[in-house]
């Protein structure tokens, strides 16, 4: 399922309070002090973190598929007094028209994209609009299968109004030749006695270093740095690990 499908309806209402992390936005702001404004958040979703480094004063802009993510984003940002600029455009279908000092992914969202093809582009996307001194941060992850003691065992939360949110593996298939993992979830919300289920295929496909750095290279990218979390060079074998970007020389 295409992100753009995957993050509406049921799904939109449900991932902030189901979420099981959150991003460190200092991680994001000192990467937009650092290459310098303005800046993009590709994949920001209803803001996190894009609205703290907004409340922060920070000149940065975000881009999303989803336009129930992107409307949430737009709620939230007013609660909070803050002036947002977001952009409904998919990551690999890019065409903005400003440049930028720093392009970046808060979280593994590159990993959404279905395979390399749609990942070139997405990465050419992202050259095209960098200043010429500008940095993009990408952070990408090879994820662990579903352990079958935990397919069909949601994870749970009550939301304030009283509505008990569930979502969970349900099935899972795993392709180690193409780097895909296919899971279906299962999202339900029980309010007044009443149930709202919906399924949705959730697929992640992941990367070798080694094959990033061809396809950033085939996309007019220069790798500065892979980084592990801690800002460290990341190991070969690493299965969470962050690639700084730059236009090739």
């Amino acid at each position: 399922m295409d992100p753009a499908d995957f993050y509406t309806g049921i799904v939109a209402e449900l991932y902030a309070p189901l979420k099981s992390g959150y991003e460190d936005p200092e991680r994001y702001a000192r990467f937009v002090l650092d290459s310098g404004e303005p800046a993009l958040e590709l994949g920001c979703g209803d803001g996190d973190p894009l609205l703290v480094l907004r409340s922060l004063g920070l000149d940065v802009e975000g881009v999303d598929s989803s336009a129930d993510m992107l409307e949430r984003c737009r709620g939230l940002a007013a609660v909070q007094g803050l002036d947002v600029t977001l952009h409904h455009q998919r990551m690999e279908a890019l065409d903005l028209p400003h440049t930028y000092r720093s392009v970046y992914l808060a979280g593994p969202t590159f990993c959404l994209l279905p395979d390399d093809d749609t990942a070139l582009a997405a990465l050419r996307g992202i050259r095209s609009h960098l200043t010429d001194d500008g940095t993009a941060l990408v952070p990408l992850f090879v994820p662990s299968p579903t352990p079958p003691d935990a397919v069909g065992v949601p994870r749970e939360t009550t939301r304030e109004d009283g509505a008990v949110l569930r979502v969970g593996v349900v099935a899972e298939e795993r392709d180690e030749h193409t780097r895909t993992q296919h899971s279906a979830l299962r999202y339900e919300r029980v309010l007044d006695g009443a149930s709202t289920v919906e399924e949705r295929l959730w697929t992640i496909h992941w990367y070798t270093q080694d094959g990033f750095r061809a396809l950033a290279t085939a996309a007019g990218l220069e790798t500065v740095a892979v980084q592990d979390e801690d800002g460290h060079h990341a190991a070969a074998d690493a299965d969470e690990f962050t690639f700084l970007l730059r236009p090739a020389r």
